[in-house]
Formats: C-alpha cells, structure tokens, sequence
C-alpha cells in the first residue's frame, strides 16, 4: 500500500511539472495523459506554432503522426520512443518531396529559370530555358525541354527525337503558354 501511495504521489508531481513546463515554454497539450505523460491520439503545439498530432506512449511520439508546419507544410511520419522513423514531407500546394529524382526548383524545372540564372536586363524577354532560345521548326511550340508539333500531337527533343505524347490538359497549356514557332500565333509567355 505504501508503493501506490508514492506511485501516485509522483503521478500527481509529474503532471504538475508537466504543466508548469507546458506554463513556462508555451506548448500546449490536448489530450490523455497516463500518470501524468501524454497517452495515444494527442495534439502538441510547440511554442513556434509547429503542430503534432498523432500518438504518443509515456509522453513521447511514438506511431503514425503529423508534424504541421505555419506555412502550411506537413511532415508525415512513423515515430518510434520520439525519433523518426521514416516520412515524407508535403509542401503547402500538395506537392511531396522526393528525395530520389527530385527536379523541382532546379535547373530542369523550367518554371524557376530566372531564379537560377538571373533575370534579364530590361528589353531583353527571357523566352526560354536558354538564351538565346532554342531554334524550332515552324507551327511548333517550345517546352523548354524540345517542341510540341500539334500535326503529330507529340514533344519532340530539339534534335527532332520523340520524347513523349501529352495529355490534353498538357496540350492545351502548351498552346496557351509557350513560345510558338513560325507562323503560329505569337503566345504569351509564362
């Protein structure tokens, strides 16, 4: 009997320090609590504003849980006694890091070319990966990485190779954002 009184004595002082902690950084815990340590499916908000929301075991991360970051990134993880096991993070927009083939933000990713390269000084329009841009045949629109023929309906290298067949929603932007060769109407460029 002597046991369960101090074990619920130091139940009793552990959640007071717990609190005070909480108090004292200005984390905040919502939750269950098992003598006095966070217990399965909780919410932890850390003074930054970072989010968990996931499972705990004796006031630790342990299984399947989210870090939310403020600018809206997620950090989805299996958590094992509070040290990650494996995880994949999700920016704002949805996009998934990749940590094999990642060429997002990179020189490939044609989207980011100024970012990479600098802008241009003023008069002279950045129009394509390279400058000066990439010569392509007539009725042809750039994709930074070769030329759509919309007569083949396919994206050719600029060595005139196949490379692959869009989609519609791909066509249709190709042909709204690109650069045009030739005759074709002069686009605007994105």
């Amino acid at each position: 009997a002597e046991y369960m009184g101090e074990s619920v004595h130091w139940c009793r002082l552990l959640t007071s320090l717990h609190k005070a902690m909480s108090d004292w950084s200005g984390s905040t815990y919502v939750g269950s609590e098992v003598h006095g340590w966070p217990q399965g499916r909780a919410k932890f908000t850390f003074p930054d504003g970072v989010i968990y929301e996931g499972e705990f075991d004796k006031g630790e991360f342990h299984g399947e849980g989210t870090l939310i970051f403020p600018n809206g990134g997620r950090y989805l993880a299996t958590w094992e006694r509070g040290v990650m096991q494996e995880g994949r993070y999700i920016f704002a927009d949805n996009l998934q890091y990749e940590s094999n083939n990642w060429e997002y933000c990179t020189e490939k990713d044609r989207r980011f070319y100024t970012e990479l390269s600098g802008i241009q000084p003023s008069g002279q329009t950045h129009l394509a990966n390279t400058m000066p841009a990439a010569e392509i045949p007539e009725n042809t629109y750039d994709t930074g990485n070769g030329y759509y023929d919309p007569i083949e309906q396919c994206i050719f290298t600029y060595n005139g190779q196949k490379l692959s067949y869009p989609s519609s929603e791909e066509i249709e932007w190709i042909t709204k954002r690109c650069r045009s060769g030739g005759n074709l109407k002069a686009t605007k460029g994105v």
